[in-house]
């Protein structure tokens, strides 16, 4: 905090000292935070672009073991390979909105394999999120929520 006040305070008196220089330098910079801004929203905006692109189904399953009954399946539908993916799971009532799934900090973490090559196709079984109280998993769907991925070329 002090040293954006002591920045500003030194722009500001520069400005009026030298206000031909202090103007020039103040656009340069403002021309490179500008493209510093334009690059990270293409970059998030291209990310988001391929999480779109990914197909993530979570269902309970009767062959899975019983310590962990959910069957996560990803395809990679996107051009890049699949660095990384993690992602919360949700637990809802057929047609409700009201998350059941209680998340806590010592929920299951949810991660995908390493690396997924553009096309292919992975599947697991994981366990369930903890649920609130009174719900039972074999009446809930699960949905993938605030999904979180890097991909690389």
């Amino acid at each position: 905090m002090l040293i954006g006040a002591l920045l500003t305070f030194t722009w500001l008196v520069l400005l009026v000292r030298y206000p031909s220089r202090a103007l020039a330098i103040s656009l340069a910079a403002l021309l490179g935070l500008a493209l510093v801004a334009i690059a990270v929203l293409w970059q998030d905006n291209r990310e988001q672009r391929r999480l779109g692109h990914l197909e993530l189904s979570l269902a309970l399953d009767a062959r899975c073991p019983a310590d962990q009954p959910l069957r996560a399946r990803l395809r990679n539908g996107s051009d890049a390979v699949l660095h990384d993916l993690r992602w919360q799971v949700g637990a809802y009532q057929g047609g409700d909105s009201i998350n059941l799934a209680d998340s806590s900090y010592d929920s299951p973490r949810y991660r995908a394999p390493q690396t997924l090559l553009p096309g292919s196709a992975w599947a697991e079984c994981l366990p369930l999120p903890p649920l609130r109280p009174g719900y039972r998993a074999s009446s809930l769907e699960f949905r993938a929520e605030r999904l979180r991925g890097r991909f690389g070329e």
